[in-house]
Formats: C-alpha cells, structure tokens, sequence
C-alpha cells in the first residue's frame, strides 16, 4: 500500500497514474476535493479510496493506522502558493503536516518521499547545491516554511532514512486548479487563446534583459519517472534537487509555447509588481550531480520544446488529463 497525499493536485494526481502505469494500485489519496474538478484528475485512475486530510492526521497523531500492507507514504500535499501571507498557516500545513509524517514514518519504519522547493534557496547567491543547506535565506514565506522541513531532517540526522525533493519549475497536465500558481506554460497557453499574446514582466535586474530572467523547468512526466526511481531504491535517502540542470529563459518557454500551437510570436512585457520585485528569482539551475549520481548519468530529461509540445498538442488542446 502507498499513501499519496495531494493525490487529487498537480504532481500528485500525475505520479498516481505512473504509479498505475507500473501495475500500482493500492494507493490511499489524502487531498481535500471541496468543490474543484480536482475529482476529475483521479477518475481515470485505480486507486483504494480518499481520506480528508484532517481525518488523516488524526489518524498520523494517533497512531493509529491498522493495516501493516503500508510500505510508503508520498508526501506532495502542501499549500504552494508563492504569495501567501499567513505564516501561520502555511508552518501548519507545510512545517508540522511533513513533520507528523516524518515522525510517523520514523517511528513506524515506513519509508517516507517529501516534497520540498527551490524556493529554499532564496535569490540563488549561496548556490543551487543540494549537498548542503545550512546557509539558505528563503526570499519568501512559502520558501521559510520548506526550508523548515529540510532542517528538521538535517538537524536530527535523518537524511539516511528519509527522502526530500526539491522540485524546481514544473509544468504539465492537470495544473488547471492552480489558479495564479498555474505554470507559465499553461498562463501562456490561455493568453495566446485569449488575446493573441503573452505577457511577461520586464526585468528588475540589468543583467538579464526584458523576458531573459532564467529559471529550471521541468515536465512533470520527468518528476514522476524520477519519484518512481526513488520509490524503487530505498537507498535513495536525503535531499535532492529535482530539475534539469539546464536553465532556460522565460523566452524560451513562451516560444515554445507560440511554436507548439502554430503561432507566430507575440510578446509584451509589462512592470513587475512591487510586492514580487523584492522576491523574485532571476535564475534558478538546478545542481544534479548528486540525483544523477543516483539515477544514472545515462538519465535523460525531456528537452523544454518537446515537454512543451507534448502537453500543449496532446493535452491542453485535446482537453484531456494525464
């Protein structure tokens, strides 16, 4: 048995129908569906039933999971929002949330995925690396509350049974229910339909001009075949960075984007609120020596303009889910 929370979300919903994919489905989803298509995401997938997330911590509290099938527990449920303001919340649903979890884990010898976030590193100026995160500065709350997670882990000698990603710019099928936390590529997507453009925020910075701020992005189909490779190696323990290695230009993305829906180009840029300005990453890279130390340096990740192709061609235009 697999627990998968924020199995009904954007990962979490995609690595089910991975774990589907390779003849998994005994898999309990804890996610809040309230009044979101987010149902839609799991009706094409097997799974055994839906706990509400509350109902499930109750339970993590108390100890009091019967049924000794449990092998691993997938943590990708957490408020993800960039821009929430209340600390308190997210420390709850971010910080204690994993924290129950690891505890339970540990306690119960469970293996046990967490998802972290480039977030922790802050503006970038102390590196990318995932070997050490002792010297991070996260540039917001979101980013506070992960980094807490990952020190918790560090600080009491748990990186030899537990397992943290730190994903970095993922896009893909099913993000419809994100709302502003949409990825640009689906933001882009809809701007195209909608007006014939896309607009992205001039730079705050002169070494990179209008549209060149860099970031990692990732395919979702990527992330689940790499938790899949976690999934099947208990040896793969500790923290890692989960990107391409490879930054990209927001340029790059929308073009990709014009490309994949046969349009010509059409971009403008526009001022970057003041309340992201002092926040914003102008480039993300994701260090990969060490996953790919563990994955294989024959791992290949899918090139920007063919993710791009594939969710824009195969989903986005079909209407379809993964």
């Amino acid at each position: 048995m697999i627990i998968v929370t924020g199995g009904a979300g954007f990962i979490g919903s995609c690595l089910i129908k991975e774990l589907n994919n390779n003849n998994i489905y005994d898999i309990i989803v804890v996610d809040e569906l309230g009044c979101e298509n987010k149902w839609k995401y799991l009706a094409n997938k097997r799974i055994s039933q839906v706990l509400p997330i509350n109902y499930f911590r109750n339970i993590i509290k108390s100890n009091d999971i019967k049924n000794n099938k449990l092998q691993t527990i997938i943590h990708l449920g957490a408020c993800s929002s960039t821009t929430e303001t209340n600390v308190d919340y997210l420390i709850d649903n971010n910080f204690l949330y994993t924290k129950e979890l690891i505890d339970y884990a540990i306690y119960n010898n469970i293996r046990l995925i967490y998802a972290s976030s480039a977030a922790t590193y802050g503006d970038g100026s102390n590196g990318y690396s995932d070997k050490s995160i002792n010297n991070l500065t996260p540039l917001n709350k979101y980013g506070f509350s992960k980094h807490l997670v990952d020190m918790y882990v560090v600080n009491n000698k748990l990186e030899d049974k537990i397992t943290g990603i730190k994903f970095f710019n993922v896009f893909g099928p099913n993000e419809f229910h994100k709302g502003n936390m949409q990825s640009m590529v689906l933001k882009s997507y809809n701007q195209i339909k909608e007006t014939g453009k896309v607009c992205l925020f001039k730079s705050n910075d002169k070494k990179y001009p209008d549209g060149g701020q860099m970031r990692d992005f990732i395919y979702v189909k990527d992330c689940c075949k790499v938790i899949m490779k976690m999934l099947n190696d208990k040896t793969f323990t500790g923290i890692y960075n989960l990107g391409t290695g490879k930054a990209r230009t927001w340029n790059d993305l929308v073009n990709c984007v014009f490309n994949a829906m046969g349009t010509l180009p059409n971009i403008e840029y526009i001022d970057m609120p003041s309340n992201l300005s002092n926040q914003y990453q102008n480039w993300t890279e994701s260090d990969t020596n060490k996953l790919l130390n563990k994955l294989g340096k024959d791992f290949l990740f899918t090139e920007l303009e063919e993710a791009i192709s594939d969710y824009v061609t195969n989903y986005l235009e079909k209407g379809r889910f993964f």
